[in-house]
């Protein structure tokens, strides 16, 4: 199934409700796996704080605190709930520049919270969007090669991401990426006594995803990775692999993409996006190592990626 819709989102929590030590000014964001709120602690300091709160599977009760709507969801969400918690717990052992920090993880109202840091800056998807032309493969490479450092640590610690896209690669007003709203904990639930049917973005998703989901490891991160890098091209994401699997039409991006951008590039965003997870890139090394060669390559007529972002989104 493809990423719950938000028609069934739950009541966002008041301003000024409390919350172990931070206090919600306002609602943030929200999706198929819970809320986003922009929160202060009790030093005054900003924090994104996350609620675990799946759509149309709990409710909000007049006390703030959140419960299943009916008897038979109450195994998943308590499943869901721990993987959510442990995804925190492993995430707060994580410090890195371009993946989004957990600075604490906290059970409250019935559910689980993270508090992250609260950065400035916009996603890599509306910075895709906020012009009419395409991005320049300067641009691209130098983006990705930061932003693979930190899937490489997350990939390190055993750990994997599985909900990479342009909307979840923010980039800070200095123009540095961050990798944000893991999506394993959403997976794991598919494994649960009572499990809720996976969440994923069709287009982003790799094969193994909906099937042979025992297949998962670091390719299936390069698949979202080549998603990603294809979206920064085409403005749109490629077909969903579950639609390639009956019959692949996509044309390949060698093809698609033949002079705008260096044979390098589309290779590997081809390689990328293969079918078989075997063969992709095994490795975000692999990748990054090709980025970086490429950057190289092109390194004479690189423009500059702060100066691109502040005239792009009116940055100061």
């Amino acid at each position: 199934m493809a990423a719950q819709s938000t028609d069934a989102l739950i009541d966002p929590l008041p301003a000024g409700f409390r919350l172990d030590a931070y206090t919600i000014e306002s609602k943030l964001a929200g999706g198929g796996f819970g809320l986003v709120y922009l929160a202060h602690d009790e030093q005054g300091q900003p924090v994104a704080l996350k609620e675990y709160a799946p759509a149309g599977v709990v409710a909000r009760q007049a006390d703030g605190s959140v419960q299943p709507q009916s008897e038979s969801d109450q195994g998943a969400f308590r499943y869901g709930m721990r993987c959510f918690f442990e995804e925190g717990r492993a995430l707060a052992n994580l410090n890195h520049p371009n993946v989004l920090r957990v600075l604490n993880f906290f059970r409250a109202n019935n559910t689980v919270y993270l508090a992250m840091r609260h950065e400035q800056g916009d996603t890599l998807h509306r910075l895709i969007h906020a012009e009419p032309t395409a991005l320049l493969e300067p641009f691209i490479t130098a983006i990705f090669i930061q932003l693979l450092n930190g899937l490489r640590e997350v990939h390190a610690r055993k750990l994997l991401h599985l909900d990479i896209k342009p909307a979840n690669i923010f980039i800070r007003t200095d123009g540095s990426p961050v990798l944000i709203d893991f999506g394993s904990a959403r997976q794991g639930m598919a494994h649960g006594p009572a499990a809720i049917a996976p969440m994923y973005t069709p287009g982003f998703a790799a094969p193994e995803l909906y099937k042979e989901r025992d297949r998962l490891g670091p390719w299936t991160d390069i698949y979202a990775i080549g998603a990603s890098l294809y979206v920064c091209l085409a403005k749109t994401t490629p077909p969903p692999a579950d639609q390639r699997l009956q019959g692949d039409t996509m044309t390949p991006a060698v093809q698609g993409f033949a002079g705008l951008y260096s044979e390098g590039l589309l290779q590997l965003i081809d390689g990328c996006l293969r079918l078989s997870d075997m063969e992709r890139p095994q490795s975000v090394f692999a990748v990054q190592k090709r980025l970086v060669e490429l950057a190289r390559e092109s390194a004479e007529t690189r423009p500059n990626l702060l100066g691109i972002l502040r005239s792009r989104m009116g940055w100061r």
